[in-house]
């Protein structure tokens, strides 16, 4: 019996080779219910496509917590919790250089994918990181000290080190070159996508969102983490002048969660003359974003750094006109589907809220060239480039 349990290993490893079937390890720590952000919602919305579209092959999925069993999309899964919760740099150090080679050790899986910049330097698998962007090398300033640091550190270690890096615009793909050196040969863009729960609204729907939020007036809307580089500083300056100079009464939504708000955003809210009409709704849950997002006049997303700005496709999606910056990622993204504006001057966003507001015509302009340009980004094509990038990275 024993001889005949042997063979038959024997057999499914030949099979496995002979296939190419593969054993990959995935670090899905940023994967946390009702708390997906950017790079949470890359991979979720990548991992749910690619693996119950490759049953063959099987996944590791390493969590740094408890999860949820909504992540486990497919019999191909297999979920590890692996301890400490690395949200500290001492944590990601520990996390990354002494938790996951000793579990990487263990499962021997032909891959390491992390999809949050992050690898293990110890580990001996082969590898392949997403890095989404490097604004931490630009502005640094916006990031806490350690968290810097660690960042500046290790990024350009594991560029170096990986077999495969993904990114999610020709631009990220071009910083990364000038920062670390790396071969444009070993990068792939993969673009990011946006979530088919994002589309137009009737106008009753619309109606209701605003009687909800506004009181049924129109409104400007901003989507992200009060990051600095989401530029909220010069926002509401846009915004202060834009009332100035058009009495009306438009409001501007603020949705997000206060996680990296600064005393200089702070002391601009402060100084604003009409801070009675910026509306903060916290973090809001996926439905409930695309019903905001679907009713607002415009979206404004003047960040002065982005590797590619999700929210503009979500825009496109939903039938809304974008107003973004003219700098980093976001005219690649927005091509001329946008007003694009110099994020450095209030005057130049105020200018760009005031067309939005003012001129039907240009509203509905930039909603067609959306459609238009949405087509481009999904993230059924993000997925198929991911796992196109995968097999590079267990070729190489």
């Amino acid at each position: 019996m024993a001889t005949f349990y042997n063979n038959l290993k024997n057999i499914q490893i030949f099979a496995t080779k002979l296939n190419k079937l593969m054993n990959i390890a995935v670090n899905t720590r940023l994967l946390i219910r009702d708390r997906l952000e950017g790079i949470g919602w890359f991979t979720y919305e990548t991992l749910k496509r690619i693996t119950t579209q490759h049953p063959e092959h099987h996944f590791y999925f390493i969590f740094d917590r408890e999860y949820d069993p909504a992540f486990i999309f497919s019999d191909n899964i297999t979920p590890v919790i692996q301890y400490p919760q690395a949200r500290h740099p001492v944590l990601y150090y520990t996390w990354f250089e002494y938790v996951i080679p000793k579990l990487l050790d263990r499962l021997k899986p032909d891959l390491f994918l992390s999809a949050d910049g992050f690898l293990s330097l110890k580990s001996q698998v082969p590898s392949m990181v997403v890095f989404h962007d490097l604004n931490f090398e630009h502005y640094p300033e916006d990031i806490p000290f350690w968290t810097r640091r660690y960042y500046r550190k290790y990024s350009p270690k594991y560029a170096e080190k990986a077999n495969r890096i993904a990114t999610v615009s020709e631009f990220s793909k071009q910083d990364i070159i000038r920062q670390y050196h790396v071969s444009a040969d070993k990068i792939d863009v993969v673009y990011d996508g946006a979530g088919d729960i994002y589309h137009p609204l009737t106008p009753d729907e619309k109606s209701a969102v605003r009687e909800a939020y506004t009181d049924g007036l129109p409104y400007f809307i901003f989507i992200g983490s009060l990051h600095p580089r989401k530029n909220l500083v010069n926002l509401f300056r846009a915004f202060d002048l834009f009332k100035k100079s058009n009495p009306s009464e438009v409001k501007l939504m603020i949705v997000g969660a206060r996680k990296w708000w600064t005393r200089d955003i702070e002391f601009a809210y402060n100084r604003m003359v009409f801070p009675d009409d910026v509306i903060f709704t916290g973090r809001l849950q996926v439905n409930e974003l695309s019903k905001v997002l679907g009713s607002a006049l415009a979206l404004t997303y003047v960040s002065y750094f982005e590797g590619f700005g999700i929210p503009i496709v979500e825009a496109f999606r939903c039938d809304v006109p974008v107003i973004t910056s003219t700098v980093t990622s976001m005219p690649e993204v927005a091509g001329d589907a946008a007003l694009l504006v110099d994020p450095f001057s209030p005057e130049s966003i105020a200018e760009a809220l005031y067309k939005a507001y003012q001129y039907e015509s240009i509203r509905e302009e930039l909603i067609q060239r959306g459609r238009r340009r949405k087509e481009r980004f999904s993230w059924q094509q993000t997925a198929d480039r991911l796992w196109e990038s995968i097999e590079h990275a267990v070729k190489s």
